[in-house]
């Protein structure tokens, strides 16, 4: 199926190389960066038989096809700065590992507390500065964080909560409303 001296490339990897040999039905590769690397026949497909990758790929360019497989490029998280302090929101990330070092040694009781905790002190925090708005992100686990928060939000008066922007922060964060009295 393959020469010594093939282009090559991994179906599904970011991986280009030539043929450098065979070992027990595997096919060795030499990458772009000379590495050896050893790949099964069916993982692998030549660049230069257009033909092939047209079948494999119908009715996709190779071009395309090879041009989706290069890595992504890094985006940059540079936050604008809002010069409103209305726009400004808390987001207080409640993932253990944001909120300790090592998390070894604790019960998932000790990580509960810890992030309900948090939360709290979060919450009373931003109605203290009169902030209009605090994300808690939390994210999908199994569920439990998120009806601790609940529990902890439907507590306070003047404090309405909804999931947070899906588009933004995906499935795992709440999103806060307080109410403040601007005569105060």
């Amino acid at each position: 199926m393959f020469n010594i001296g093939d282009n090559v490339t991994v179906l599904d990897d970011a991986i280009n190389g030539r043929v450098k040999g065979f070992k027990n039905n595997m096919v060795i590769i030499e990458t772009e960066d000379g590495f050896d690397l050893e790949f099964e026949a069916r993982e692998l497909v030549r660049t230069t038989d257009n033909e092939a990758l047209k079948g494999l790929f119908g009715s996709q360019s190779i071009q395309a096809v090879l041009k989706e497989k290069e890595l992504p490029k890094k985006r940059s998280f540079v936050k604008e700065k809002k010069s409103k302090k209305e726009d400004f929101v808390l987001e207080v990330d409640l993932h253990i590992e944001k909120l300790v070092p090592n998390k070894r040694g604790m019960s998932n009781y000790d990580i509960l507390t810890l992030q309900s905790d948090t939360a709290k002190r979060q919450l009373e925090f931003a109605i203290k500065n009169r902030m209009q708005k605090v994300v808690f992100i939390h994210g999908v686990g199994e569920g439990v964080l998120k009806a601790e928060l609940d529990f902890l939000l439907g507590r306070y008066d003047g404090i309405t909560f909804k999931d947070a922007d899906y588009q933004k922060y995906g499935l795992g964060a709440t999103e806060v409303y307080i109410k403040q009295n601007p005569n105060r």
